[in-house]
C-alpha cells in the first residue's frame, strides 16, 4: 500500500531536444487524487510522463514516484505498483485479451485474473479475438482492464479516454472515480478532452510550450478567474493587471479576468475549465 502523502513528487524536471525543452516543471500529486494534466499537442505532455516512468532520462529534476526516486534501483519495483495506459495501446497484434491475461500472470506479481474478466464482460470485450481485429476504443479498453487489473496504486494515463464514445467515456470516468475512493489510490489522466478533466479532476496542471503555467486545485480555478462581456470603453476602463486574456470581436470584448480585481457586482458569465485554458495560452494576445 502507498503511505506517501503525495504519489508523485516533480522538482524542476527539464529535458532538451533539438527544438524543443521541458523546463523547471515542478507539481505534486497527492495520494487519493486525480490530477489533469492538459497542454496542447507538442506541450510536453507525454514527455513528461516518459520521464515519470523513467522511459527516458531528464537532464535536469528530480522524480519521486510512491516513494522511490525514479532512478533508483528501488524504482523497478514500485513499477509493480503503476497502471500505465498510453495514447496507443500496445499488445503483439495475434494476441486475444485471454492470451494478454496469461502473459501479464507472469508479468505481475499480484495479477487478478478474475478481476480482468469482469473487466472484459464489462467493456464488452471477446476474449478469443485477435488484437489486430480490435477497433481504436477496444485496444484502449483493453488497456485500460489490464492497467487496473494487477493492484497499482497509481494511475498513469496518455489520453487513455481517446478514440472511446462518449456513453464508454462516462462508465470510464466513473471507474476511475471508484479507484480512488481508496485514498492509496491516485491517477495522472493526460487528455485533451478538457471536459473529461473537468468532470473528474482533483487537480489541473497545465503546459505551454514546455513550461507549466500552473498547477492548481480545479475548484479554486473555477473560483479564482472569471468571464467578462464588456463593451470596448467598459474594457478600457478595468484595471489592466485584472485582465488574463481577451478576445476583440465585432460586439464589444470577451476577456478572461482575475475575480477578486473586478468591480464588485460586475456581470459574469458562466466559466468552465476550457475557458481558462483557451485565454492562458493565448494571453499573449491580451496586450
Amino acid at each position: 500500500m502507498n503511505t506517501c502523502e503525495n504519489a508523485i513528487e516533480i522538482r524542476g524536471l527539464g529535458k532538451d531536444y533539438p527544438g524543443f525543452s521541458l523546463r523547471d516543471v515542478s507539481f505534486s500529486l497527492p495520494s487519493g487524487s486525480i490530477l489533469g494534466l492538459v497542454g496542447e499537442n507538442g506541450a510536453g505532455k507525454s514527455t513528461t510522463i516518459k520521464l515519470l516512468m523513467n522511459a527516458i532520462k531528464p537532464d535536469a529534476g528530480r522524480i519521486r514516484v510512491l516513494g522511490a526516486d525514479t532512478g533508483s534501483p528501488e524504482f523497478a519495483r514500485v513499477k509493480e505498483k503503476i497502471g500505465v495506459v498510453l495514447d496507443e495501446a500496445y499488445f503483439p497484434e495475434v494476441l486475444s485479451a485471454k492470451n494478454v491475461s496469461e502473459i501479464m500472470a507472469s508479468t505481475y506479481q499480484k495479477w487478478e485474473g478474475e478481476r480482468y474478466r469482469q473487466y472484459l464482460q464489462r467493456f464488452n470485450l471477446p476474449a478469443d479475438k485477435a488484437f489486430k481485429d480490435y477497433s481504436r476504443g477496444m485496444r484502449m479498453k483493453l488497456a485500460i482492464a489490464v492497467a487496473l487489473s494487477h493492484d497499482p496504486d497509481l494511475l498513469v494515463l496518455d489520453e487513455a479516454t481517446s478514440g472511446l464514445d462518449p456513453v464508454v467515456r462516462d462508465e470510464i470516468l466513473d471507474i476511475f472515480n471508484d479507484f480512488t475512493r481508496d485514498e492509496s489510490h491516485s491517477i495522472l489522466l493526460s487528455s485533451h478532452i478538457v471536459s473529461d478533466l473537468e468532470k473528474i479532476c482533483d487537480y489541473i496542471a497545465f503546459l505551454h510550450n514546455g513550461r507549466l503555467l500552473f498547477c492548481e486545485e480545479k475548484d479554486r480555478l473555477l473560483e479564482e478567474y472569471a468571464l467578462v462581456k464588456l463593451t470596448r470603453a467598459h474594457f478600457e476602463a478595468l484595471d489592466p493587471a485584472a485582465v488574463i486574456g481577451k478576445k476583440v470581436t465585432d460586439y464589444g470584448v470577451e476577456a478572461l479576468v482575475k475575480r477578486n480585481a473586478i468591480p464588485a457586482g460586475m456581470a459574469t458569465e458562466h466559466l468552465n475549465l476550457e475557458d481558462i485554458i483557451l485565454f492562458l495560452a493565448k494571453g499573449d494576445q491580451k496586450g
